[in-house]
């Protein structure tokens, strides 16, 4: 089981919400991420991590981008994917100032991934640990993933698995021995 302890604390997420939302906010002023400094932040905060950004309206979807690898500093990648959570998600029209003020923000920095080892579907399914797993689905050069969120709209690991699969362009029956799944931690705050 995962460790309930925190990676970050409470200021530190504050300055990574606040971050977020500056970056938002610079994009609808100059229409680009806000360049970060990261020697500006505190030293956990520049290690290289990998995070999504999730925007809600209305308790509705409103925009969600993210990484699976840390490629850079956790605060340039958050400035970046809020920026792209509310300009550049394919899904929805870019944000407009009328909808910043009712917007809430949230981010998941990602843990490492661990490729999961299964024979079968049935086998893959009593691995999944429900509020727990983000899981990456991959398969000849197709890629979905689902953050542990999801799991709230999904709670049966069957359906959490069916929609990963739609989400990465492949059938909600589909199964191969070319399948491949991981499965990652996140801590999640907003």
């Amino acid at each position: 089981m995962p460790s309930t302890e925190s990676r970050f604390s409470a200021e530190q997420r504050r300055a990574l919400i606040d971050l977020a939302r500056a970056s938002i906010r610079h994009g609808l002023d100059h229409g680009r991420p806000l360049p970060v400094d990261p020697q500006s932040f505190d030293p956990d905060l520049r290690e290289p991590g990998a995070a999504f950004v999730t925007l809600h309206r209305d308790a509705a979807l409103r925009g969600c981008i993210g990484s699976l690898e840390p490629r850079q500093p956790l605060v340039e990648e958050i400035s970046h994917n809020a920026y792209a959570a509310a300009f550049r998600d394919p899904r929805f029209p870019p944000l407009t100032r009328g909808e910043y003020p009712d917007l809430e923000v949230s981010i998941s920095v990602l843990g490492p991934s661990e490729p999961l080892e299964f024979s079968h579907e049935a086998d893959l399914l009593r691995q999944l640990r429900p509020g727990i797993d983000g899981l990456i689905l991959e398969e000849d050069g197709r890629r979905g993933t689902f953050l542990p969120t999801v799991w709230a709209s999904l709670p049966e690991p069957a359906d959490f698995l069916a929609e990963l699969k739609r989400k990465a362009g492949l059938p909600a029956d589909y199964w191969s021995d070319r399948l491949r799944i991981s499965r990652y931690t996140t801590e999640s705050f907003g």
